[in-house]
């Protein structure tokens, strides 16, 4: 490393959020987005910062506080903030038993309670979708159950509150290693790989599934969602964890109003709704079904 480097590292170690500024952002973030920066976060806050602060070429933390707290700046960088500090975590066939489940139980019993309807339209709706993983694995398996029932079709949305990871999501393009858990046959119908690989291997989703599958920016904290009442299977998976008790159950009560009668509500294997007000069903760990007309 030069000594120019060095000095660099050595000044940006030494600069850190001020604690008034920080106490900010983390009531900011939680007041637009539900989700808790405790000071256990700060670290790791201010290394996402960095990042932005070079952006917009500003020399310090101090610097980026006054533009966003002191000069006026805070409209204009809300979405960049947001997405700087939203984590982002997804795999492709996360907690795979979610997805035996829809093939084995979910999908037949949707469509028994639809049996006098003519090929009718499933929705499938990834609540926090981040990068897309999740909404192109739903994608693969209900692409498979309907090439081989053939009396279905189904339609995904991905929502998510960063603009980023949905710009990728759209994309469809992944790094090759994050497909390691897809299965090889679903490998082969499902994914695109370079002819001639990179340095850094990439492979995209066919275009068949793409057309599927529609991303929008969503915050889960808004009042109400703009969709669809009749949603088959809702995923809000390792998502709650990061909002406050009150902030979840006002959550799941507003999706499970998107949700059509006997349709399922899946959250991630730490969470629970136990607590909640809402009355659903459980039909599996981390799995509920919701009841009623």
């Amino acid at each position: 490393m030069s000594a120019l480097a060095r000095l660099k590292t050595d000044i940006e170690d030494d600069d850190r959020l001020s604690e008034a500024d920080f106490q900010r952002i983390s009531a900011l973030i939680g007041r637009e987005v539900g989700i808790k920066l405790p000071p256990t976060k700060r670290l790791m806050v201010e290394g996402r910062l960095r990042r932005r602060m070079r952006v917009l070429g500003l020399a310090s933390f101090s610097a980026y506080g006054d533009h966003l707290f002191r000069q006026g700046g805070l409209d204009g960088e809300l979405p960049y903030l947001i997405n700087a500090v939203t984590t982002n975590k997804t795999d492709f066939f996360r907690e795979p038993e979610h997805f035996d489940l829809m093939e084995r139980l979910m999908v037949p019993n949707l469509l028994e309670a639809r049996r006098n309807e003519r090929m009718p339209l499933l929705k499938v709706w990834s609540a926090a979708s981040s990068t897309g993983a999740e909404a192109y694995t739903a994608a693969m398996v209900l692409s498979d159950i309907a090439a081989q029932r053939r009396d279905f079709r189904f339609a995904l949305l991905g929502t998510d509150i960063s603009t980023d990871v949905l710009d990728q999501g759209r994309r469809a393009v992944y790094p090759a290693e994050q497909i390691v858990p897809v299965p090889p046959a679903k490998q082969s119908r499902y994914l695109m790989f370079a002819r001639k690989a990179g340095p850094r291997p990439e492979v995209r989703i066919v275009p068949e599934l793409r057309r599927l599958v529609r991303f929008q920016r969503l915050n889960l904290m808004a009042g109400t969602y703009p969709f669809d009442r009749d949603v088959d299977i809702i995923l809000l998976r390792n998502v709650l964890i990061y909002f406050e008790k009150s902030d979840q159950e006002a959550v799941i009560n507003r999706l499970v109003g998107h949700l059509r009668p006997g349709g399922y509500l899946l959250l991630g294997h730490s969470e629970s709704m136990i607590g909640t007000s809402v009355t659903m069903r459980q039909v599996a760990p981390a799995v509920f079904q919701k009841t009623g007309a």
